[in-house]
């Protein structure tokens, strides 16, 4: 908070977890809202009427009666409870304790065995030759930082080979979430998840936490300090992409990162394989200015500019440097067969809700995204 930095956290007591949820959703201004990375970004498809969604994830009565009509829930996936997540927000300025949040934003704890355990992941990929997906979105693997090591090794080889069991031809989006464990990142990163997933979804606080478990570019910096820096961004998005994406010579689906932070958001793809990334990046950062707000359209009263102007591409010897066009805001540079899309954000000056903001860029993004097919 101190910060203003998005975070999530496994509440490893169950008993203390539970009576704290019990009393908070009795508060009489309690809100309850659909939970979740994939519920999240499923719901955001579904309100696009002639899209058609299949989530697979432990759904409980209450999440099941907030999900739109367009969300098909195998019958598997339904559980006689809901697994809560407890979300405290708090607006730039407000203070606690000494504390003052340069930002708004939220702190998620829960204590959510079955999702930690990816307990639906097979079921999702059984019921993926009847749905016939265009696009599979994963999300969830922060969430096995409740689990011991050795469950989460036996569950990342078993993720592994699941998604390998999903039809070629269908790319597959990983949604990345707050971590602390850097076991566990390097795990994911190493362990043939990167190579197996064709996207993913990331913020600052994952992107320099991925590239410290890694040992990738600027992994020496303990913290971004305020708004990270756009090339030391981009050196590490090129580094995921030449060290895990493919290429010639490695056999990997990882083609395109859709990196979000507050003020601006880029899109990194491999030359070849997407098409219209400047409608997608520029569509998830309208998205997070109209959400945050909770408005229809963008209202120019309640935003605000606060990306850089100008900055270099990188701090290699391949940067350059790009002063923002007011008249034609998306960026684009390229490096070694990697294409990139870089555009500010309207930030939201007084945000009605932070959380699911990073799934509704993702999933926007992903709407406008055309993935070329490989086969």
């Amino acid at each position: 908070m101190g910060k203003g930095v998005a975070a999530e956290r496994f509440f490893s007591d169950k008993e203390a977890f539970h009576d704290i949820a019990q009393i908070a959703s009795e508060l009489p201004g309690a809100q309850h809202y659909v939970g979740g990375n994939a519920a999240l970004i499923g719901q955001k498809f579904a309100a696009n009427s002639d899209l058609k969604v299949l989530l697979c994830g432990p759904v409980g009565p209450k999440l099941h009666e907030l999900l739109d009509d367009n969300v098909f829930v195998p019958p598997e996936s339904l559980q006689e409870v809901d697994e809560f997540h407890l979300i405290l927000e708090y607006q730039a300025g407000e203070e606690w304790g000494r504390l003052k949040a340069p930002h708004a934003n939220r702190f998620i704890f829960s204590h959510d065995l079955s999702n930690g355990a990816m307990n639906m992941l097979e079921v999702f990929v059984s019921s993926l030759e009847e749905f016939q997906p265009d696009l599979v979105v994963l999300s969830g693997l922060h969430m096995m930082e409740g689990q011991s090591k050795e469950l989460q090794r036996k569950r990342l080889l078993e993720v592994v080979t699941s998604i390998s069991d999903i039809p070629t031809g269908i790319p597959v989006h990983l949604e990345l979430a707050s971590m602390t464990n850097r076991e566990l990142m390097r795990s994911i990163v190493h362990q043939q998840v990167f190579p197996a997933v064709t996207s993913l979804g990331l913020n600052e606080q994952e992107l320099l936490f991925l590239s410290q478990a890694a040992s990738g570019p600027h992994s020496s910096l303990s913290s971004w300090n305020g708004v990270p820096d756009v090339g030391m961004v981009s050196d590490i998005l090129f580094w995921i992409l030449k060290e895990h994406g493919r290429s010639k010579s490695r056999a990997s689906d990882l083609t395109r990162i859709h990196f979000h932070t507050l003020v601006y958001h880029i899109l990194a793809t491999v030359d070849g394989h997407w098409a219209n990334q400047l409608a997608a990046v520029a569509a998830g950062a309208r998205v997070a200015g109209t959400q945050a707000c909770a408005t229809e359209t963008i209202d120019a009263s309640r935003v605000s500019l606060r990306a850089p102007r100008e900055f270099m591409t990188s701090h290699s010897e391949a940067g350059s440097r790009i002063v923002i066009d007011p008249s034609r805001p998306v960026a684009e540079w390229h490096r070694e067969g990697v294409s990139f899309h870089f555009t500010p954000v309207l930030v939201c000056k007084d945000p009605v809700r932070t959380v699911g903001l990073g799934d509704a860029i993702s999933a926007e993004g992903l709407f406008y995204s055309e993935a070329r097919p490989h086969y």
